[in-house]
């Protein structure tokens, strides 16, 4: 410090701006949590979307994988080393699109004809809480729907089984995160914008905030109508009866 009281430099620092540093150097770094590296990877794959985690070293992106194939009983499958809460997360979000198909254009003979497998890369890294909510959610619907997910978006909230969304922590780190991935839009909760506005507007700038109080709000907004390139083409067994019949 230059010791000069009227020094504006070094009443920035000497304040609680310890935060904001850090938050430079590791930009400027690239480095972060455990997918260190870690970038936007299109929307070209229905059921893959883009979420926002916080790990105890920094924020993080991390994808959310859902597949779909033919199987009796419906069963869902989870991998990537998830936690509890996390798997609640999932159970949660499928039964949300289960109650909800009519409203997103789902066929409810799919669970009984089709299986989904959820899956979060890096499997050797723990993961764990519920931010991945709405992540998992969008996943599920856009594998079902064959839709193409919103270029360049993240998002992290928690949701309840009735839809509602529910504020997380660790913002500042997952807009750090979210920035280093080259996100321009970012979904969140309604009850975390006051989070944002306490963000200095230098460290949002190229970001776009888009705020949701239920699951159907980021329905409507992170899925495209359009499908796809060779979209899954969903057969059921009444289906197939009548194909043979006709032969």
């Amino acid at each position: 410090m230059c010791g000069n009281n009227n020094c504006g430099i070094c009443n920035w620092f000497s304040g609680n701006n310890w935060w904001w540093i850090i938050i430079l150097i590791l930009l400027f770094c690239n480095c972060g949590g455990f997918g260190c590296g870690n970038t936007y990877q299109g929307n070209g794959f229905a059921g893959v979307v883009t979420g926002l985690a916080w790990t105890s070293v920094g924020g993080e992106i991390l994808f959310i994988e859902t597949s779909v194939s033919e199987g009796k009983g419906g069963r869902l499958t989870l991998t990537g080393n998830l936690g509890d809460v996390m798997k609640e997360s999932a159970t949660i979000a499928l039964e949300y699109i289960r109650c909800h198909t009519r409203e997103l254009g789902i066929d409810p003979r799919v669970f009984e004809n089709y299986n989904l497998h959820i899956h979060v890369p890096e499997g050797a890294v723990p993961k764990d809480g519920p931010s991945a909510g709405i992540t998992m959610a969008t996943s599920i619907a856009s594998a079902l729907t064959q839709r193409k997910v919103r270029k360049e978006i993240a998002m992290t909230g928690e949701i309840t089984l009735r839809g509602k969304v529910l504020p997380v922590g660790g913002i500042r780190e997952k807009i750090l995160a979210a920035k280093r991935a080259g996100i321009k839009h970012i979904m969140l909760c309604q009850d975390n914008r006051k989070d944002i506005e306490e963000i200095p507007a230098m460290y949002l700038s190229g970001l776009e905030f888009h705020y949701v109080s239920t699951v159907m709000d980021v329905l409507d907004y992170a899925l495209l109508k359009e499908k796809v390139d060779n979209p899954i083409e969903f057969r059921f067994e009444d289906n197939k009866s009548q194909k043979d019949s006709a032969n």
